[in-house]
């Protein structure tokens, strides 16, 4: 291993090191190192509060190759920020594991870092210990998850009756671009997660789930298929453009003569060597569609390409056919239909054929784009949701929206506990915890109260958001909650005449909250432990 410098000794022969190239590093330790941390995070977390509730301000990224996106999704605006600050590429991780794990309150997450790093700073002014500092908000976690567990309320799954669903889809696309047609893209979500989980195990299968999007239209015209779209036409522009009761091929084999495995080349000498080898080609495609013909399929779907003489013998045996159909779709045509992938055409069987009610060919305004819908399949459980909008940006933000809100719904099919948003719940974990904060003896008491301050942060950045008096919001709720004992009061951003989010139906799930807090208090901890930064000059 290298070494990180000498040791020496001074007159009195107490021995210290002297570092390597210590002219070329940069270095903060102690406090100072942890307020440049502070300020980084603050910098991103205000970035994002802008974005927070139904009246969020969206933001617009320009990629290094001129690549436009425009979202409000926390996760994403992070991802293409590019940020170089180590702490900063923090935040972009939480939000991300926000992300992954729930898919929903990416936004929530980073604000709430922010907010708790915020009071961290000034706890740290008063001379507390940092390691206090994160064990008091570590303790004040688990108080806010314990009020959070006791607020929640059970809603019942029931595949009959999705309107519970529904709300809490609408809550999560409330915020978003697409949120005009927010009850048929909730309907659509719900519908989907429903045709797919399992409520033995209370899992959803995201795999059987396709999200496919094409440009034009309204985003009204979006739908749900119970069975795959593919993004193909038919080989042929001759070829039928609708198929009754199909019993469908799939191929991963080529249609095309087999290629000698060696390194040796083939001279064609005359021209009755040509014609033989043409022959041979002829004959090789004749008995490939037969054997596909004679296990009585009546689509074939094929991974690999065919050339035009291919395709016009599949024109003359009447066998309609779909070329470069790619292995994530191919994998779900073969879920949906209950049909075997099939390597070799020697091993095609009539019992590997997959069925389907009906194949028919869409075809989309003046650009004469072509898709193929296989519907009415055997599994029922592979769906496709349909996605129409003006314009590729749109399209990309609804396919984002459309994740949050499969993911919300999958995470009440796993876990059907649900908490009110708006804020309500911030408010009432802080009033919970700055309970908590009167009986506890010991400095962390302060970390308690900085903690409920944080947690006030989420309604103050809604109601600012609305264009809302914040403090005075804040303050109203607040008093109102304590006075009539109702944790679903929260920040009335619509407008809507009434604070009770119950009544509003602004609902979010408990897991996502408590993921939120738990993940937020574990970053600002590990921030607040770190006393030394060593990088180098140039950084």
């Amino acid at each position: 291993m290298a070494s990180v410098g000498s040791l020496a000794f001074d007159e009195f022969g107490r021995p210290f090191l002297i570092m390597k190239d210590e002219e070329k590093q940069n270095r903060l330790t102690g406090n100072d190192a942890i307020k440049a941390h502070i300020i980084a995070a603050k910098t991103v977390a205000n970035t994002l509060k802008t974005s927070l509730g139904p009246k969020g301000l969206d933001k617009l990224m320009v990629s290094s190759d001129g690549d436009v996106t425009i979202t409000n999704d926390g996760a994403t605006i992070l991802k293409m920020m590019d940020v170089d600050h180590q702490i900063a590429k923090l935040m972009v991780q939480l939000s991300q594991s926000q992300d992954d794990e729930i898919g929903d309150g990416t936004t929530g997450v980073v604000v709430l870092c922010g907010a708790l790093l915020e009071q961290a700073e000034f706890l740290l002014d008063k001379g507390i210990h940092p390691i206090r500092i994160a064990d008091g908000f570590e303790m004040a976690a688990q108080c806010a998850v314990k009020n959070l567990e006791s607020i929640a309320d059970t809603f019942n799954i029931d595949p009959n009756n999705t309107d519970n669903l529904v709300r809490t889809a609408k809550t999560t696309l409330g915020s978003k671009i697409i949120n005009k047609c927010h009850d048929q893209m909730a309907k659509i979500a719900v519908d989907a997660v429903m045709s797919v989980a399992d409520f033995e195990t209370k899992d959803v299968n995201f795999e059987l789930i396709k999200v496919e999007a094409k440009v034009g239209g309204r985003m009204e015209d979006s739908m749900l298929v119970k069975g795959v779209i593919v993004d193909k036409d038919f080989s042929h522009p001759q070829m039928p453009k609708e198929l009754k009761d199909v019993k469908i091929a799939i191929l991963t084999c080529p249609f095309e003569p087999p290629k000698p495995k060696t390194k040796h080349k083939l001279d064609v000498e005359s021209v009755e060597d040509y014609k033989k080898l043409r022959e041979y080609e002829k004959e090789t495609f004749e008995k490939m569609v037969a054997q596909v013909k004679d296990t009585g399929a009546t689509l074939a779907i094929c991974q690999w390409g065919f050339d035009d003489e291919a395709n016009h013998l599949l024109l003359q045996r009447e066998l309609p056919a779909v070329r470069w159909v790619g292995g994530p779709e191919i994998e779900l045509i073969a879920i949906a239909t209950g049909g075997r992938i099939v390597p070799r055409f020697e091993e095609l069987t009539a019992e590997k054929l997959g069925t389907a009610g009906r194949v028919k060919e869409l075809s989309f305004g003046t650009t004469k784009d072509k898709m193929l819908v296989i519907e009415e399949c055997k599994n029922s459980k592979a769906v496709t949701i349909f996605l129409r909008g003006g314009t590729k940006m749109i399209i990309e933000e609804a396919k984002r929206s459309m994740h949050d809100a499969l993911c919300v719904v999958r995470n009440l099919v796993r876990d059907n506990r649900v908490v009110y948003g708006g804020g309500a719940a911030e408010i009432s974990c802080a009033v919970a915890v700055s309970k908590e904060a009167d009986t506890i003896k010991t400095i962390e008491q302060y970390a308690f109260r900085a903690f409920a301050d944080a947690l006030e942060s989420v309604p103050l950045a809604l109601a600012e958001n609305c264009g809302l008096p914040p403090i005075k919001t804040l303050t109203e709720i607040k008093a109102r909650q304590i006075s009539e004992k109702n944790p679903a009061l929260g920040v009335n951003c619509m407008e809507l005449g009434t604070s009770d989010m119950k009544e509003q139906s602004v609902i979010e799930t408990l897991h996502s909250k408590k993921s939120q807090i738990q993940l937020a208090t574990q970053l600002v901890k590990m921030i607040l432990k770190i006393d030394d930064i060593r990088s180098p000059a140039d950084m």
